[in-house]
């Protein structure tokens, strides 16, 4: 048995996934859908990746396909010479499972795919359901069309659709399923309205802050809200149009400093507390650098929040006269320190505490346990 079969099997009898899916996982390997070029990380390499070609280094290349890790198979939207952001891959297996086991798919149900990628996950709704349950949507033309052969090729034929994944699919609609592999920040109103009443929506959803929730929304009625909750954490590459801008500096506005009150590692210091600082402080984006002005000395976490604050905050020392740096209309690091107090005011609460409910004209509404307990 090679990795991959020891790798599902264990995946089914430890419950991850239904009976229903041993076969899929069987039909579709996930090495059928992987290109022969893909990127492994790499700290020495200038893009923070090396690429491996299954031609040259076939060893390497199999060690990643079959490893329960993610395979990173596009940088910067395809384009050359670029920073290194890694902008497509084949997800890991085991989370893989965990999104199709609470997609909760049962014969006959119809499933709307957004971001296509390499195709494996098409071709796994395509073994369980059946090619005419399954429509999948890719923005990326080359990806798109590459997916498409592989599908072809393993023996699959779901419907492939080149498009904008939150504009969803209405040709097929309405759907029983919708399942995305690409994390959004907002719900689109296309996929609750293209959800059959009662049905489920599974989507990576973050913030700036923490992309981190894997989000199991079910689709109200019509004139009814959706109400969904946060069931796992995971992290998965943004939807393009919803990335979050780069993190800036403070531009002309003078720059106010001080003490900090507390140890910027608190801010980081698990995910349930960075998901409950992203909702409490919705748009911050934070980066790590080293101080422009003495590179060897200060390392300092960097904010801003795309409305022209900013803040810093140096790790050592970090309790010292000048260790905060902030400018813009809002303090953002008070307001990190602030959501932080909180999170602990409320029983540091994990990430599956939190849920969203959706409202019939959009809005989105997070709260803590219940919908009553808005948060933010």
């Amino acid at each position: 048995m090679d990795a991959y079969a020891r790798l599902t099997a264990g995946l089914i009898s430890t419950g991850a996934l239904g009976e229903g899916w041993r076969g899929a996982f069987a039909r579709a390997p996930r090495s059928a859908f992987v290109p022969d070029t893909v990127w492994a990380p790499e700290d020495a390499s200038p893009t923070g990746y090396r690429r491996i070609t299954r031609g040259d280094a076939g060893a390497a290349w199999r060690e990643l396909v079959d490893a329960d890790g993610v395979v990173v198979t596009q940088l910067d939207d395809g384009v050359e010479g670029g920073p290194g952001m890694a902008t497509s891959s084949a997800s890991m297996p085991s989370l893989v499972a965990t999104m199709l086991r609470h997609l909760d798919v049962a014969d006959g149900h119809t499933v709307l795919d957004i971001g296509t990628g390499t195709g494996w996950t098409s071709a796994l709704l395509a073994a369980r359901l059946g090619d005419e349950n399954v429509t999948t949507v890719e923005v990326d033309p080359r990806i798109a069309a590459e997916a498409a052969k592989r599908l072809k090729a393993a023996g699959f034929a779901p419907r492939c659709v080149v498009g904008d994944g939150l504009a969803g699919w209405s040709s097929g609609a309405p759907y029983d399923r919708i399942h995305s592999t690409a994390a959004v920040r907002r719900v689109p109103r296309a996929w609750i309205e293209q959800t059959r009443p009662g049905g489920i929506i599974v989507s990576p959803w973050g913030t700036p802050y923490a992309n981190a929730g894997l989000l199991r929304l079910v689709a109200g009625d019509r004139g009814v809200e959706s109400y969904g909750r946060f069931v796992d954490d995971v992290s998965f590459m943004w939807m393009r149009t919803q990335r979050p801008p780069r993190v800036t500096g403070p531009g002309t506005a003078p720059v106010h400093r001080t003490a900090s009150v507390m140890d910027p590692d608190l801010a980081l210091e698990n995910v349930d507390v960075a998901f409950a600082i992203g909702l409490r402080v919705p748009g911050v984006r934070y980066v790590h650098t080293w101080d422009d002005a003495d590179p060897q000395a200060t390392y300092r976490m960097r904010l801003s929040d795309g409305e022209g604050s900013w803040a810093s905050v140096a790790y050592q020392g970090w309790d010292s006269e000048d260790a905060v740096h902030q400018a813009g209309p809002k303090r953002l690091w008070d307001e990190i320190t602030a959501a932080r107090r909180w999170w602990l005011n409320h029983g540091s609460p994990e990430l599956t505490r939190f849920g969203l409910t959706v409202a019939t004209d959009g809005k989105q509404s997070l709260w803590l346990d219940n919908a009553a307990h808005v948060v933010g």
